[in-house]
């Protein structure tokens, strides 16, 4: 048995052991890296401010954290500080003559009349409230965890910044492939993750502002509410619906039938179809012509349906890992075309 065939067999045994060794932070190793991939522009760009790495990597951890942690704690305590100050007896009284008004209105609309009274005799009021104020503990719950693998994707994020030049250059010597080859796969990941991140921050943001900035009109606290939204924003189809459809549910419930009628138009209008349908397309084609120095040749289009279908399948961290899959595999098809087409050269020759 050849030394090399020993080898490959003992770096596959220990490539699974390291997997099965590294699982639990398997997904914020990976999230960390691809962020540390898209940030790496604006990192040389500080470090030849700073003249220092090890300051550049604190002041885009910094950033990061100030982006993802810090609005997560906020919401947290709002969310905390909202269930506490939540009156069970008011809000069973409102959704039961809501439920009564609807019963009494369907018996003026006759084809729907046995539906709505169906429907309606199957909600339980009391139970239907202790559901809503259990999505409290849930949230806080699920928060707790969020938080916990931020930490971690920031952990991760500082180092692999840190020594990210070391990490590159080991990596392009270990890859069986020509330098330069190994250069363009990474500048072309790197370039759709920076288009993917920038593209997920700006739009996030413009929709919770939106959606905020509106709610503040009808005496609800803008801030928790935009926050809230810029990441419901990033769940495909239903992430809007997540958060402007218990408000309507809630204005209906509290005899301000107007208030509920005019967020619903607004948010499906205004933010669902303009600025999730159209602008947010539109975000990605520019950051990619203008932001990112050499334009990634992979579709805008495609990188936002990568998104959604990371989304889908990740979970929230699928809107990074999505685009960085779609790309590599694009990468990767593109140089087999390459080495397929110099081996078809070479053959014809001899």
């Amino acid at each position: 048995m050849k030394a090399v065939y020993f080898l490959i067999a003992i770096a596959i045994v220990m490539i699974f052991f390291i997997v099965e060794l590294f699982n639990p932070f398997l997904k914020s190793i990976i999230v960390s890296v691809l962020l540390a991939v898209a940030t790496s522009s604006a990192t040389i760009y500080l470090e030849n401010r700073f003249r220092s790495r090890i300051l550049a990597t604190s002041f885009m951890t910094v950033g990061l954290t100030a982006l993802f942690f810090i609005p997560v704690l906020y919401c947290i305590f709002s969310f905390a500080n909202f269930f506490n100050q939540v009156d069970q007896e008011i809000l069973i009284n409102n959704l039961s003559d809501m439920k009564d008004f609807v019963q009494e209105s369907s018996k003026d609309i006759v084809f729907l009349n046995d539906f709505l009274n169906d429907l309606t005799s199957k909600i339980d009021v009391g139970e239907t409230v202790q559901n809503i104020l259990s999505v409290g503990a849930y949230l806080g719950k699920n928060s707790a965890k969020f938080m916990m693998d931020i930490v971690m994707i920031l952990i991760f994020f500082f180092f692999f910044t840190l020594y990210s030049s070391q990490i590159a250059i080991f990596i392009k010597e270990l890859l069986p492939i020509k330098k330069e080859d190994s250069i363009i796969l990474f500048y072309e990941s790197s370039n759709v993750m920076t288009v993917v991140l920038y593209s997920i921050l700006i739009t996030a943001i413009f929709e919770g502002f939106l959606f905020g900035f509106f709610l503040t009109f009808f005496g609800y606290d803008g801030l928790l509410f935009g926050v809230l939204y810029g990441f419901a924003s990033l769940i495909p189809v239903i992430g809007g619906v997540i958060m402007w459809l218990p408000i309507v549910i809630y204005e209906a419930s509290t005899n301000s039938l107007a208030n509920a009628v005019i967020i619903a138009v607004y948010s499906i209008l205004v933010i669902s179809i303009i600025a999730d349908t159209f602008i947010k397309p539109m975000i990605i084609k520019y950051i990619n012509q203008k932001v990112v120095k050499t334009p990634t040749s992979v579709n805008e289009l495609l990188i936002f349906f990568s998104i959604v279908a990371g989304l889908s399948t990740f979970g929230f961290w699928g809107m990074i890992i999505g685009p960085a899959m779609v790309t590599f595999f694009i990468s990767i098809m593109h140089l087999l075309k390459k080495y397929s087409d110099d081996f078809k050269e070479h053959v014809s020759y001899d």
